[in-house]
């Protein structure tokens, strides 16, 4: 199993900036996905971004080219930056680490506690 801790939730008001950062440890095992799920109340878990390995990015319909995430392998660490936040950004954000490739995953998903972010109209 894999550890996330993330940090960078906050309140913000539409239109603003916030970025999340992601420090993964324990059993890595490459190749693998990173990245960002969100949940609000009354909606199901959605992936936000995710980023590979071999850095190919994948972005949810809803991100409209807002959101831009990064990753450093050496590290083990993934980032989010969230530029022209909307009110219905706000949700619970969870970073996710996955053994695997979107085309062959070898593993479970593995989650962090998640980390708030408000944004006010």
């Amino acid at each position: 199993q894999v550890q996330l801790v993330e940090s960078g939730g906050g309140s913000v008001q539409a239109g603003g900036s916030l970025t999340l950062s992601c420090v993964v440890s324990g059993n890595i095992k490459r190749p693998n996905t990173m990245g960002w799920y969100r949940q609000s109340p009354g909606k199901e878990r959605e992936l936000v971004a995710r980023m590979t390995t071999g850095n190919n990015a994948d972005y949810a319909d809803f991100v409209e080219g807002r959101f831009t995430i990064s990753r450093d392998s050496a590290k083990n660490t993934v980032n989010l930056r969230m530029d022209w936040l909307k009110p219905e950004d706000t949700a619970n954000y969870y970073c996710h680490y996955r053994h695997g490739l979107p085309t062959m995953w070898y593993g479970i998903h593995n989650w962090g506690k998640g980390t708030l972010v408000t944004v006010s109209s």
